[in-house]
């Protein structure tokens, strides 16, 4: 007789807790223990597919990268239409979710996870840096169009335009950002390189 229900995507169900709690309950709060019950599997389960809670996060912070990697294919491919900032706009909105936002607080929290993301190869400051070089190439694309001027230096509009628009997300606990000020906050970074 069976003894449980089996998991759709089990994996997939223990990334989705752990969101839930990171942004409900803070990174001080992420336990294996809070990440099952909120899944409403048994303790196991997590062990059965990472090795420890830590290869757990890893894992976790891997996929939000990958997810910002494909938002970095579809931010390059509308290079040239809408406005350079509202395409900002919309992929800070997408990338700083809630979500995100509180796996960068995780990622900033844990030692481990930092030094296991850059044996993975991840960006120094793994899931900003990959933030930062989805805006770096995307600037790039629209320098190349001529809708950024020539001399603009994306290497610095790139962590600026970061910077200032994650004060945004990171200011307004109990209140996400809205895409207004994150799109005001953007323009005004890019002000001097957008022809």
């Amino acid at each position: 007789m069976p003894t449980g229900v089996a998991l759709r995507d089990p994996r997939q169900q223990l990334f989705d807790a752990a969101g839930r709690v990171l942004v409900r309950d803070g990174a001080s709060e992420l336990t294996s223990r809070a990440v099952t019950t909120e899944a409403g599997v048994a303790k196991g389960v997590l062990h059965r597919y990472f090795a420890d809670f830590d290869a757990f996060l890893t894992e976790l912070v891997l996929e939000r990268i990958a997810q910002v990697k494909m938002q970095a294919a579809a931010l390059r491919d509308v290079a040239g239409t809408g406005t350079v900032a509202g395409n900002l706009t919309n992929a800070l909105m997408t990338g700083f979710d809630p979500v995100g936002v509180a796996v960068v607080v995780l990622v900033i929290a844990r030692d481990e996870l930092r030094t296991r993301l850059r044996a993975a190869g991840t960006a120094r400051f793994p899931l900003v840096g990959e933030v930062t070089a989805m805006v770096a190439e995307y600037l790039t694309a629209e320098r190349d169009l001529g809708r950024i001027a020539a001399d603009a230096d994306v290497d610095v509009l790139a962590p600026t335009v970061i910077g200032a628009a994650h004060l945004q997300f990171t200011e307004h606990e109990d209140d996400p950002a809205k895409s207004e000020a994150v799109r005001k906050v953007v323009t005004a970074v890019l002000a001097g390189a957008v022809r």
